[in-house]
């Protein structure tokens, strides 16, 4: 197995952790990120973001489903 040196090793490729790893090569530094299953995390893969994006679609569909409460009516 080949021998790979760096100057930074980051563990973790959540919020922290990437955008750690893309500063550090910006500096010239050789950069190393080690993650166990999807480069971005809990909160970017399946957590925050995801929840955020799901619980907005889901107030615009209230808002639409009680638009006649405020004089509007909207199609499907």
């Amino acid at each position: 197995m080949a021998e790979n040196k760096f100057d930074v090793l980051i563990i973790g490729a959540g919020p922290g952790g990437y955008v750690t790893a893309i500063r550090s090569a910006q500096l010239g530094l050789k950069t190393a990120i080690v993650e166990e299953k999807h480069l971005g995390g809990i909160c970017l893969n399946w957590g925050c973001i995801p929840t955020k994006a799901l619980l907005r679609s889901s107030e615009i569909f209230h808002y639409i489903e009680n638009a006649s409460a405020y004089g509007l009516s909207a199609e499907k």
